[in-house]
C-alpha cells in the first residue's frame, strides 16, 4: 500500500468462510483507517496450521463460538506493516517489518500483538518462526530440558520435529518419535530424533513400550498432536519421581483430559505451554536473529508454496498429512 493511502479505507483480497468447513471465496473487502492504538497492516506471506482448521470448523478450541462468515485472518502471520496511528502506542513502526502474535506481547498492552522484525531478508521465511518457538520454547522456556535427558516427542509434525530439534539443541542423550506414519521418521532423523516408535507395530500401550524402552520411563515428554489419549499416553510414560509431560498440541472443541491421580502424586508433572513460553516482543527478534545466525532451523520446514487463491488446496494438504507447512503468498 502506497502512503497515499494513508486515512483511506482500502479494499483488499482476503478469504472468507461462508459455512464452516466448507471452502473459501476469495472476495474483495474493505478495510478501515487505523483506530487509537491501532495498526493497518499488509500481509505478504502466512503459514497454514491445525489450529486454524479449528477456527474454519466454526469453533475455537476453548469451545466457544466463532462468527460466521467470517473473513479468514490466520492464526500466525508474517507481514508489513503499513500505518500506525501514534495515540496510544510509544514507538512508530510505520512501514517496519513485523511478525504478527496471536498473544499479546506483553502485559496491559492488549493491543500489542506483533514483534518487529529488524532484517528484512528471507521475510517469507519468517513466517515459519511461530512453529520454532512454541517447539523450542516447550523445551527450553516450559519443560527446560537438561542435558543428557531422555526424551520423547508425540507427533512427528511440524511442532513436533520444532521439539525435537530444541531436545538436541538442549543436549538430550536420546529423543524418542513416535507417530503413526513411518515416512516421517527418514525426515525426523534431519531434526534430531534419534529412534523411533510406531504405535501400530505394538499390541500393548504406547506409554508402556517407551516405560519398557526407557528402563522406567522418560524425562520429559511432549504432545504434539491434539489428542486427548496421547496426551495422557505422554503423561504415563514418564519416569515416577521427576518426569515432566508439556501438552503442546491443541485438542478440539469441547475435549477432556483424564488420568489416574496416582500418576501425579508419583511425582510426576504435567504441564501446558502457549507460545512456548516466549515473551514475542523481545525475544521474536531474538529468535529471528539466531535463525538468520543459521542456528535453528526454519527452511527445512516448508514444503509447499502457494498463492492465496490457493487456500483451500493448501488447508487439505494439511489435513491429509501431505506436507509440513504450506506458506502463502498474499500478494503475487
Amino acid at each position: 500500500m502506497a502512503s497515499s493511502t494513508q486515512g483511506q479505507v482500502i479494499t483488499c483480497k482476503a478469504a472468507v468462510a461462508y459455512e464452516p468447513n466448507k471452502p473459501m471465496v476469495i472476495e474483495d473487502v474493505q478495510v478501515a483507517p487505523p483506530q487509537a492504538g491501532e495498526v493497518r497492516i499488509k500481509i505478504l506471506f502466512t503459514a497454514l496450521c491445525h489450529t486454524d482448521h479449528y477456527t474454519w470448523s466454526g469453533k475455537k478450541p476453548d469451545g466457544t463460538e466463532l462468527l460466521i462468515p467470517r473473513v479468514s485472518f490466520l492464526a500466525f502471520l508474517a507481514m508489513k506493516l503499513l500505518e500506525l496511528l501514534k495515540v496510544s502506542v510509544k514507538e512508530s513502526l510505520k512501514c517496519s517489518l513485523v511478525i504478527m502474535s496471536f498473544l499479546v506481547t506483553k502485559r496491559n498492552a492488549e493491543n500489542a500483538s506483533f514483534a518487529r522484525a529488524e532484517r528484512p531478508t528471507s521475510v517469507v521465511k519468517f513466517v515459519l518462526l511461530q512453529y520454532n518457538y512454541i517447539g523450542l520454547g516447550a523445551v527450553w522456556n516450559t519443560a527446560k530440558v537438561e542435558a543428557g535427558s531422555i526424551v520423547a516427542v508425540f507427533g512427528l509434525g511440524t511442532v513436533g520435529l520444532a521439539v525435537a530439534e530444541g531436545a538436541k539443541s538442549a543436549g538430550a542423550s536420546r529423543i524418542i518419535g513416535i507417530d503413526i506414519d513411518s515416512k516421517k521418521f527418514d525426515v525426523a532423523k534431519n531434526f534430531g530424533v534419534t529412534e523411533f516408535v510406531n504405535p501400530k507395530d505394538h499390541d500393548k500401550p504406547i506409554q508402556q513400550v517407551i516405560v519398557d524402552l526407557t528402563d522406567g520411563g522418560v524425562d520429559y515428554s511432549f504432545e504434539c498432536i491434539g489428542n486427548v489419549s496421547v496426551m495422557r499416553a505422554a503423561l504415563e510414560c514418564c519416569h515416577k519421581g521427576w518426569g515432566t509431560s508439556v501438552i503442546v498440541g491443541v485438542a478440539a472443541s469441547g475435549q477432556e483430559i483424564s488420568t489416574r491421580p496416582f500418576q501425579l502424586v508419583t511425582g510426576r508433572v504435567w504441564k501446558g505451554t502457549a507460545f512456548g513460553g516466549f515473551k514475542s516482543r523481545t525475544q521474536v527478534p531474538w529468535l529471528v536473529e539466531k535463525y538468520m545466525n543459521k542456528e535453528i532451523k526454519v527452511d527445512e520446514y516448508i514444503t509447499h508454496t502457494m498463492t492465496l487463491a490457493e487456500i483451500n488446496k493448501a488447508f487439505d494438504l494439511l489435513h491429509e498429512g501431505g506436507c509440513l507447512r504450506c506458506v502463502l503468498t498474499a500478494h503475487e
